[in-house]
């Protein structure tokens, strides 16, 4: 490798991507394309990226198999900047096994950390644990120590650990401090503020308040029955009931807990459940039914009781009631809640990190463009919808993921 290959990398390294341009920009070999790849990366010019890097892992020989292997691995950590969740995971996994088989322990380590990213961008938290557990970060440089203990600290944050994730970036300050790189320093700040804003709001007794995550965590061990509007279940010691693919059920649920300790009226519960503003007695029949089910669920945690007015929560225990919420509500929050990270997604990504179908995406884009919260920028299969960050919110809770085991 000659000196302005080796001098560009280093450069790299450090983060100066345009100290790495100043010396590869007008070669054309394959060293010098996928270093320019890499320093366009940097620079947020993600498509020109993605197309230099694919040039340099063409024009590797065939029997240079770890640079052909980094160059996978830099085209996928450019998907994953880009948002494109839907690139292909067997190609990573196989760069990683072939930079593995040739000793390339750091490249080897960055790609199953491109792997695990991925997985906790989807909210498949168990996978990303169980991935992230190979890697042996006591031999990591300090830049993807730094790395890695971020990782940790956005499955702690997910998973509602505050005091590990708070560890986590603690740790992941001082390797970023080290390794010199000014970006990842900056991406440690970010994560750090993120615990320090308000995650979730506490509804009780009429009134509410704001919750850091720390305080979401607190409410979930304590001793109280929970309705997490941020998950759609209801939570006591040791146990939850999801309600999230019963939303009647939840409304009805949510509003018995926001009344408690008094009762909801049945036009109110009406009103929350069916969306009808002037009460039946169809909409009391189908009422009556609803509650029977919500009952049936709730059996161990609460009764539901009827009231001369309408129906009140009585929970086990003498259990006090809360609602914990998200910190704003709105229509389509879970889209919003990942395109507040400021990247760039299509809706094809956001339907993968969702879980849901792309049709529903589209239509929930297409209502939050309308009321100016979103933007599209291209059309067709570029285009890739963009929101500015909400201010001062941490949106952990509003991301997909399956709920805290009691």
């Amino acid at each position: 490798m000659d000196s302005l290959i080796t001098a560009a990398a280093r450069a790299l390294a450090r983060g100066d991507a345009l100290g790495a341009l100043n010396r590869v920009a007008l070669r054309e070999d394959a060293p010098a394309l996928a270093l320019r790849g890499v320093a366009m990366a940097q620079l947020g010019d993600l498509e020109r990226a993605r197309d230099l890097v694919r040039r340099a892992a063409r024009a590797f020989g065939p029997r240079e198999a770890v640079a052909r292997a980094r160059c996978v691995v830099a085209e996928a950590e450019i998907a994953l900047a880009a948002r494109d969740l839907g690139w292909p995971e067997a190609a990573l996994e196989g760069a990683r096994q072939a930079l593995e088989d040739h000793r390339d322990a750091a490249n080897a380590a960055h790609a199953r950390h491109l792997q695990v990213r991925r997985l906790l961008l989807m909210g498949r938290l168990d996978e990303a644990e169980a991935a992230l557990a190979l890697v042996d970060a006591a031999r990591l440089p300090p830049a993807l120590y730094a790395i890695h203990a971020l990782i940790l600290a956005g499955l702690a944050m997910r998973r509602l650990r505050a005091g590990a994730a708070r560890a986590a970036l603690a740790e992941a300050g001082l390797a970023a401090r080290r390794s010199g790189v000014g970006a990842l320093v900056a991406e440690v700040e970010a994560a750090a503020r993120m615990l320090d804003a308000p995650a979730a709001r506490l509804i009780a007794h009429g009134a509410e308040r704001p919750l850091r995550l720390d305080k979401v965590e607190a409410i979930l061990a304590a001793d109280v029955l929970v309705l997490d509007a941020c998950r759609n279940a209801v939570r006591a010691p040791n146990a939850v009931v999801s309600l999230a693919t019963r939303p009647v059920l939840f409304e009805l649920a949510r509003a018995l807990a926001e009344a408690w300790p008094g009762a909801a009226s049945r036009g109110t519960l009406v009103a929350r459940a069916f969306r009808a503003r002037d009460a039946d007695e169809s909409h009391r029949a189908r009422l009556r039914v609803e509650i029977g089910r919500l009952r049936a669920l709730l059996r161990g945690l609460a009764r539901v009781v009827a009231t001369p007015g309408g129906f009140a929560l009585k929970p086990a225990a003498g259990r006090q009631v809360v609602v914990l919420a998200r910190p704003i509500e709105e229509r389509h929050a879970d889209v919003l809640a990942l395109l507040a990270d400021g990247e760039a997604w299509s809706s094809s990504a956001l339907a993968i990190a969702l879980g849901a179908s792309q049709r529903r995406i589209q239509r929930a884009l297409e209502t939050l463009a309308a009321d100016g919260k979103v933007q599209g920028v291209g059309r067709g299969r570029a285009c890739r919808w963009i929101t500015p960050p909400l201010p001062g919110f941490a949106t952990a809770l509003l991301l997909p993921a399956p709920l805290p085991a009691g």
